[in-house]
C-alpha cells in the first residue's frame, strides 16, 4: 500500500490506495498559512492518520506547489504557501523517520493519468492544470521529466506567443514577469480578461454557460480563451509532440473545449496533420493523491523490500 499526499497552499489531502490501485481512504484538512511549522506538523498528522487504516509503515509520496531546488534543497517557485524557502523533503523525512518521495503537483497529477488515467499507455503525456494557476508537467515512457533545473514543464511561465501588438496580454504574473501564459489561461487569468473587456466578473463556467446560451460577450471571450489555448498547446506539440495532453482544474470541466481547440491547433503546430488528443482527466480531483501515491514503485514485493528499509 502507497499513501499520496497532495500539498496545496490552502489544502492537504492525503490518500490510502492499495495495490489494485484503489483509493481505500483520504482525508484532507486546511492548510496553515503563513506558518512552516504548524503546516509540517499538519502533514506529519495527517500521513499517520491514514496510516493507521494499513496497519503498517507505507511509502510515501508528496505533492507539492513548486519544486525542491537542486542548487539549495530548498522550495523555490511556490508562491502564497508557507514552504517556499525552506528543505520541506528532508523535514518531512526526517519527522517520519523514513524517506519520502517529492515532486511538483503539476507532474503528479500528468503521472497519475499517465499511469491508469486519460493518457493509459500514451508514451509522452503532457499534463495541464488550468485553476488559480497553471502548472503542468509531462510525462514519458512512465517517468515524469524533472530537469536538470526541476522546472520542467513550466509552460505556464513563458510568454503568451503569437498574439498581436494590440492584443497583447499585459497582465502581471506572480513569478514577476508580464504576459505569461498563466496570466491568460489559469481560471483566475479568463476571468480577469473577460472583466477587462466587459466589467462583468463571471466564473470560467458561467462565460461558457453564457456564450452557449447566445451570449455575444461571453462567446467572444470564449473564443479568445480558446484559440490563446490552442496557440499555447501548440507550443507544446512543437516542443516535445506529446500523444496526449490531459486537462485539470476547474476550467478543464468546459466541454466545448475539447473539439473547438484541437481544431485551432494546426495553424500554430508544425506538422501538417496534429494527432495529439487532448483530454479531460479520468481521476479528477484525485488524480493529484494518486500521483503523488505513484511516485513509489507499485509492486507490493518491492514495496515490502522499501519498508523494511525505512524501519531499520
Amino acid at each position: 500500500m502507497r499513501i499520496g499526499v497532495d500539498v496545496g497552499g490552502t489544502k492537504i489531502e492525503a490518500a490510502l490506495m492499495n495495490s489494485n490501485d484503489d483509493i481505500v481512504v483520504t482525508r484532507r484538512i486546511a492548510t496553515p498559512r503563513d506558518d512552516y511549522a504548524a503546516a509540517v506538523g499538519a502533514i506529519i498528522n495527517i500521513v499517520e492518520d491514514i496510516e493507521k487504516h494499513a496497519g503498517q509503515p507505507c511509502p510515501v509520496g508528496f505533492g507539492i506547489p513548486g519544486t525542491v531546488s537542486p542548487a539549495t534543497g530548498k522550495i523555490k517557485n511556490a508562491p502564497n504557501s508557507p514552504f517556499i524557502g525552506f528543505c520541506l523533503d528532508k523535514d518531512i523525512a526526517a519527522e517520519l523517520g523514513r524517506p519520502i518521495r517529492m515532486l511538483n503537483d503539476a507532474n503528479c497529477f500528468a503521472l497519475s493519468e499517465a499511469v491508469d488515467g486519460a493518457a493509459m499507455d500514451a508514451n509522452i503525456v503532457f499534463g495541464i492544470i488550468l485553476g488559480t494557476g497553471c502548472g503542468s508537467g509531462g510525462v514519458i515512457d512512465g517517468k515524469p521529466l524533472i530537469g536538470a533545473n526541476a522546472i520542467s514543464g513550466e509552460w505556464g511561465h513563458n510568454p503568451m506567443l503569437w498574439v498581436t501588438e494590440a492584443e497583447f496580454p499585459d497582465l502581471p504574473c506572480e513569478c514577476g514577469q508580464t504576459g505569461c501564459i498563466e496570466t491568460c489561461l489559469s481560471g483566475t487569468g479568463f476571468l480577469a480578461h473577460h472583466y477587462r473587456e466587459t466589467g462583468e466578473a463571471l466564473m470560467p463556467k458561467d462565460i461558457a454557460a453564457r456564450a452557449a446560451s447566445g451570449d455575444k460577450s461571453c462567446d467572444a471571450s470564449m473564443t479568445r480563451y480558446e484559440t490563446r489555448l490552442a496557440s499555447a498547446l501548440a507550443s507544446i506539440i512543437n516542443m516535445i509532440d506529446p500523444d496526449v495532453i490531459v486537462l485539470g482544474g476547474g476550467v478543464s470541466n468546459i466541454e466545448p473545449l475539447y473539439k473547438n481547440v484541437p481544431r485551432y491547433c494546426a495553424q500554430w503546430a508544425f506538422s501538417d496533420h496534429v494527432s495529439t488528443t487532448l483530454v479531460a482527466p479520468k481521476h479528477g480531483d484525485s488524480s493529484g493523491v494518486r500521483g503523488a501515491a505513484c511516485l513509489w514503485p507499485k509492486d507490493i514485493e518491492e514495496n515490502i523490500g522499501l519498508v523494511n528499509e525505512m524501519n531499520t
